[in-house]
């Protein structure tokens, strides 16, 4: 008789399991029980099964970079234009010449400022076109 009843008491401690028969699989799967599902629009995280934490999402600006053409004696006005017009977005042959007297005059100039991938793209395009270019430089 004590030992009908520590089988029953080993019985009931163990978690309740359902047959997956019929199911395309004889496995046989300890049930869970059900946590309700949250009703509001935030989303929680649960750790432990006695903590649970907000998720906090945090929106970071993407980094924006700054492509500087230098002066240099290799490269004509006509050269550094074509350059500029060819490869930077929205650029035109007036503000390309305007840029090109700048780099001339002050010894260079910021030809274009954006998203790091972009910036990144434009200053090895220019490079690429023989143009001295300064270190891509955060905005």
């Amino acid at each position: 008789m004590a030992i009908e009843k520590l089988n029953m008491a080993a019985m009931a401690a163990q978690p309740k399991v359902i047959s997956m028969m019929g199911c395309g699989s004889s496995s046989v799967l300890p049930m869970l029980p059900r946590l309700p599902l949250p009703t509001s629009g935030t989303v929680m995280v649960v750790t432990s099964p006695t903590s649970v934490q907000e998720r906090q999402q945090v929106r970071q600006p993407y980094p924006h970079f700054r492509v500087i053409v230098l002066d240099d004696s290799v490269n004509t006005f006509q050269h550094v234009v074509e350059a500029l017009v060819r490869h930077l977005p929205g650029m035109n042959p007036d503000r390309a010449w305007n840029l090109a007297h700048r780099i001339d005059g002050e010894g260079s100039a910021v030809v274009w400022s954006g998203p790091q991938e972009q910036a990144e793209l434009y200053h090895q395009l220019l490079t690429a076109e023989g143009l001295t270019m300064a270190p891509l430089e955060r905005a």
